[in-house]
């Protein structure tokens, strides 16, 4: 892994860290559960990627530096944001789509750096951008993000195909990776603005 894509990996723990940490000063929970919530968020999409493409032990149990990342992460948001009913509305929205766009390239390029093709490699983009933030909102009882709001999937699946393509095209890693990133970022956040969102897959059954 290159320094510029392990920095942003660290910057996506970081960012996913601190959507949980939020999550759990919604619903009040102890440090421990703020602790909790914040490492599955973190690490959670990237450890079920690096078990299917079985690269074990997964990412942060050999590099502990992502979980001094998501403690400093957990510890800086306790101390600053004291009232969690005052955070803007949108804070956890945004936050979110910042991680799943940096998880996403991620996710893509370590597909691609043990060389499997681009569709694993959105596959894997996808996984590594949305599997944290599904463990997040179920271990809060809430319906996951991913499919309850507006565009989000989707901005992954086109961040996924950006790198991939990129890559494909002979751009160097880190053109590649700001590419993706940029295009992920503002379909999730054009989504989050303008509500925009997929046609639904709504069967009506017929009233006798």
């Amino acid at each position: 892994m290159s320094e510029w894509i392990y920095f942003f990996d660290l910057c996506g723990t970081a960012v996913f860290a601190l959507s949980g940490a939020l999550a759990a000063g919604r619903h009040r929970m102890d440090p421990f559960g703020v602790i909790v919530l914040a490492s599955v968020t973190a690490v959670g999409g990237g450890s079920i990627r690096d078990a299917l493409l079985g690269t074990t032990p997964v990412f942060w149990i050999r590099d502990p530096n992502y979980i001094i990342v998501i403690l400093l992460t957990v510890l800086l948001t306790m101390l600053f944001v004291r009232k969690p009913k005052k955070v803007p509305q949108h804070t956890l929205p945004i936050a979110d789509a910042l991680g799943l766009a940096l998880f996403t390239v991620i996710g893509a390029e370590k597909a691609l750096s043990l060389e499997l093709g681009g569709m694993i490699a959105v596959v894997m983009g996808l996984i590594t951008g949305v599997g944290g933030g599904i463990i997040r909102d179920l271990l809060c009882r809430q319906i996951p993000m991913i499919l309850r709001t507006e565009i989000y999937a989707t901005a992954s699946i086109v961040g996924g195909i950006s790198y991939s393509l990129s890559i494909h095209l002979g751009a160097v890693d880190k053109q590649a990776l700001v590419l993706a990133m940029i295009a992920a970022l503002a379909i999730r956040l054009a989504a989050i603005k303008w509500h925009l969102s997929l046609p639904a897959f709504d069967l009506k059954t017929n009233k006798q």
